[in-house]
């Protein structure tokens, strides 16, 4: 199957386009704050690259969080604007999916690294997401690390697996294939929010 594959979830832009049977990508490691202004330049030079058109997509697949609340929304939104464009279907990906799918271990802590000491976590076991995405404190993700290998693409303490959420994204829209909708509420932005008690600390 053909199709676009987005994540601006964190600072790395990804974009990755399957046509013809060939593999097309883009990937800045550091794009930071340029999401909106380098995402659909990037989209149009892969398209070009591969003689392809978004008509020519059978979906779109994109990462909706968690991670940057800016970064989620333009990515999102610009998938969401592509297929609606040409009345093609979604598939949603969550940035633990990424992870996840990035490691062959099957029961795995996925982290991303929220800042301060805190992060958003997700166990998954077989592949397959076993409780809600939160955030945590410290005490709880060392908890939950001495349950559960770490895979994160953050530098974070008790990691086990480094991950590429570019390899993570394409594995995982393999994957997930058969949850491809025209559901507009699958891409869903997935924020995190810290809860009360945290809030007030």
């Amino acid at each position: 199957m053909n199709y676009l594959g987005i994540d601006t979830s964190g600072k790395q832009l990804t974009v990755l386009l399957r046509f013809g049977g060939k593999d097309y990508s883009y990937i800045d490691p550091d794009c930071g704050v340029k999401h909106s202004a380098e995402l659909v330049p990037r989209v149009k030079d892969l398209l070009e690259s591969a003689g392809a058109r978004l008509a020519d997509m059978d979906f779109f697949a994109c990462v909706v969080g968690a991670g940057s609340f800016t970064g989620v929304l333009i990515g999102v939104s610009t998938a969401r604007a592509f297929a609606f464009a040409v009345n093609k279907p979604y598939l949603r990906i969550t940035s633990f999916d990424a992870l996840a799918y990035d490691v062959k271990e099957k029961n795995v802590l996925c982290v991303i690294d929220a800042g301060h000491g805190s992060y958003y976590v997700q166990e998954y076991r077989d592949k397959k997401p076993a409780a809600e995405a939160r955030f945590v404190g410290s005490e709880e993700y060392g908890r939950l690390c001495s349950l559960y290998p770490a895979a994160s693409a953050d530098d974070v303490p008790y990691r086990k697996f480094a991950c590429d959420t570019a390899a993570g994204l394409k594995a995982a829209v393999g994957a997930k294939a058969g949850e491809i909708t025209f559901d507009e509420g699958a891409l869903t932005p997935l924020y995190i929010r810290r809860s009360q008690a945290e809030e007030g600390r």
